[in-house]
């Protein structure tokens, strides 16, 4: 980065910080640059720390049609990621139809969308594949990258163990190999893993480390989060619970510096430290969350509904007193104190502004700009 570029950024994140500052103050909303669909709560596994696959099967989720006619709406002309989770998002039948009525609107109002994420337990592997190679062609169309997230816990039979799924990990490995197949055919595919760090596989960190390494894939390695919001689970808060021998091994794995998000690391070791999360969220200002049923959240781990998407417009939940009132509270939740997720730091950073611009005076232009690319946070300049 050149002095001219770095000086450019500096302000750029600098007028964000200002404007964001505003934009909390007054409890107003801004525009969404990312938001997180959660397209269904079916799911084959039954992870031990988490409860979706829990809500019955024959309780309704959205359907494809529904979620693009929210897609559809002027408010996402600033769109730049879209986040597609579940339960098991490949356990929609029409997913493809999704992505292609995505690439559609590509073209009207989602002119600004770059990146589409989907994460996957990978057990169904055929499906994932099939599903993934229609959706990469859907894309290639609209100039969109693919970003896929296994669900990997362990690498054997610790994962097997987490997941409550027999042959769990050699489902997963073989879709991770086959998804690699097609990543050398697709240059705007991204293929990574996603851990979630439990008493059960805290001694497993390194060896998936070691296999993200081997197969060239991104890492997303973070602690479990209880919440009665996204993953529905505070009656496993103490069969869950670490104790110092787990936080400590923690502190060891995050201070090798192994992961490309050197942030994310940096907070999870002051996090283990003190007990206390400190970072900044911007979650609905540029990002919200939208329940299987329609139920918009604000943030996905507060559990505090606005309304329902298909019963209010959107821009009137958005700016709706409620809404307002949540938003002016971001960060002071107790959720917020914990929240471990580095999903929600990628888009916070570069809208916050401040915190992001003290990270790059304090890495150095060559270092932040590995980072920067490696996690994606380009696309919001």
């Amino acid at each position: 980065m050149n002095k001219a570029a770095r000086h450019q950024l500096a302000t750029r994140l600098a007028l964000n910080g200002a404007y964001f500052r505003y934009l909390k103050f007054m409890g107003k909303p801004g525009t969404p640059e990312a938001i997180s669909l959660e397209i269904t709560h079916d799911c084959i596994a039954k992870c031990v720390m988490c409860n979706i696959w829990k809500i019955p099967h024959d309780v309704p989720s959205l359907s494809v049609d529904q979620w693009l006619q929210i897609l559809a709406l002027p408010l996402f002309s600033n769109l730049r990621e879209l986040d597609i989770t579940g339960g098991e998002p490949y356990l929609v039948e029409d997913l493809p139809d999704l992505f292609e009525g995505i690439c559609a609107l590509k073209h009207k109002n989602l002119k600004s969308l770059q990146s589409i994420a989907i994460t996957t337990n990978g057990i169904l592997t055929r499906q994932v594949l099939a599903y993934t190679e229609a959706i990469l062609r859907s894309l290639k169309a609209g100039n969109i990258e693919l970003v896929v997230a296994c669900a990997v816990d362990a690498i054997g039979p610790v994962h097997d163990k987490v997941r409550c799924v027999k042959n769990a990990w050699s489902k997963v490995d073989a879709t991770i190999q086959r998804l690699k197949k097609l990543r050398a055919k697709h240059a705007n595919f991204i293929l990574g893993l996603k851990t979630t760090i439990l008493p059960l596989n805290i001694d497993e960190l390194d060896k998936i480390v070691d296999y993200a390494d081997a197969n060239d894939l991104f890492t997303i390695i973070s602690p479990y989060i209880i919440t009665k919001g996204r993953y529905l689970n505070p009656d496993r808060a103490d069969d869950l619970a670490f104790d110092r021998q787990h936080i400590e091994k923690m502190l060891r794995f995050y201070r090798k510096g192994r992961l490309g998000w050197n942030y994310h690391s940096d907070q999870m070791i002051r996090f283990l430290e003190t007990g206390t999360v400190k970072k900044p969220c911007t979650c609905g200002f540029n990002y919200f969350f939208v329940r299987y049923n329609g139920t918009l959240f604000l943030c996905p781990l507060i559990d505090i509904p606005i309304g329902n998407v298909m019963e209010s417009t959107l821009e009137g939940l958005l700016s709706y007193r409620k809404a307002s009132q949540v938003r002016r509270r971001i960060g002071q939740y107790p959720e917020c104190r914990r929240c471990t997720e580095p999903g929600l730091e990628r888009f916070s950073l570069p809208y916050e502004g401040w915190t992001y611009l003290t990270v790059l005076m304090k890495m150095g232009s060559e270092s932040f700009l590995r980072m920067h690319h490696h996690m994606g946070l380009d696309k919001y300049f």
